[in-house]
């Protein structure tokens, strides 16, 4: 007892050889950092990993929320904190592949400040109506969003993939489309239940309880296909716009500071509670599909997806204030 209570003691102090390091990783609490209030995408995506990782007695996970300013909150206080592997953020594609590109100073460079542990889930935006709001077709959206006030719609935060989806669709539709930001999907979800607000661009965990509870109306999902698991909603490329494309995911990402072969424990820890089947039921559940990754192919994802929308930013002009 004595000799592993010195073991985890140095570890901590990062006196030990990297391999012991990592033998010993993890021995108290991992932090998970989410970037926005309870009820959103990104929360729902890390309550399901902490439920799979904490069962049966196994590592101790702590669910932080940190709302506000699209994630990038939450980002630096991981940054902030000892680059050990036990502050881990769940990063959604406006962190890593947006807002950076988008606003004149994020407060991190994700390609030098970040590194990926691997990809988690992925999955279409939905762009929903409150009851009252008299569309039923996108079309019909289009037209109410063309008259001289236009249309408000919601969406987690400045620069989440709802924001770039909703700004990319008024580029191509030039309809009169008012981004109204809220500190997450979760309070979004519920001003357009209550009617504060008539439309919102909601990730799927955020929008499909409510929508199958009946009280929002779904008009198009942002994927370039329909999602396998609402394949009756129409995208919005087979709407009117062919090509467009918007989907959302989140991959776990720490500090780069840490040591690799945490980064490497942490994979095996998290890619196996991804790959579990009730994990997996879980976020089938709330629209999404697993994408349980090594961290190389967690880099390469991000590289890919952040070319795109360097892309749609410069084209569409979008500056994120």
């Amino acid at each position: 007892m004595y000799r592993r209570s010195l073991i985890r003691s140095a570890a901590a102090a990062g006196l030990l050889p990297s391999a012991a390091r990592a033998q010993s990783f993890p021995s108290r609490q991992l932090r998970l950092l989410v970037g926005a209030a309870a009820g959103g995408g990104a929360d729902i995506v890390a309550r399901i990993l902490a439920q799979e990782l904490t069962k049966d007695g196994g590592l101790s996970v702590m669910v932080d929320n940190r709302p506000g300013a699209g994630g990038t909150l939450a980002t630096r206080e991981m940054l902030r904190a000892p680059a050990d592997g036990y502050t881990l953020l769940v990063a959604n594609v406006g962190v890593l592949a947006i807002i950076p590109y988008a606003t004149k100073d994020a407060g991190y460079d994700p390609r030098a400040d970040i590194v990926p542990v691997c990809l988690a889930v992925d999955f279409s935006n939905l762009l929903v109506v409150h009851p009252g709001v008299p569309a039923r077709t996108l079309a019909e959206y289009l037209a109410l969003a063309r008259r001289p006030d236009g249309m408000d719609y919601g969406t987690s935060g400045v620069g989440s993939a709802g924001h770039l989806a909703g700004e990319l669709l008024k580029a191509l539709s030039g309809a009169r489309l008012n981004h109204v930001p809220f500190r997450g999907g979760g309070p979004a979800m519920n001003d357009l239940v209550g009617g504060h607000v008539p439309s919102l661009i909601a990730s799927a965990p955020t929008a499909t309880g409510v929508m199958r509870e009946g009280r929002i109306r779904v008009l198009a999902a942002t994927g370039a296909r329909r999602s396998p698991f609402d394949p009756d909603i129409p995208t919005i490329a087979e709407q009117g716009f062919p090509g467009y494309a918007a989907t959302n995911w989140y991959a776990v990402v720490v500090s780069s500071k840490t040591p690799p072969e945490i980064v490497t424990t942490l994979n095996a820890i998290l890619t196996k509670a991804l790959g579990a089947p009730e994990v997996r039921t879980a976020y089938g559940q709330q629209g999404m599909e697993t994408l349980a990754s090594t961290a190389d192919e967690a880099a390469s994802h991000i590289a890919r997806e952040t070319e795109i929308w360097k892309k749609v930013i410069a084209n569409a002009g979008i500056r994120l204030e």
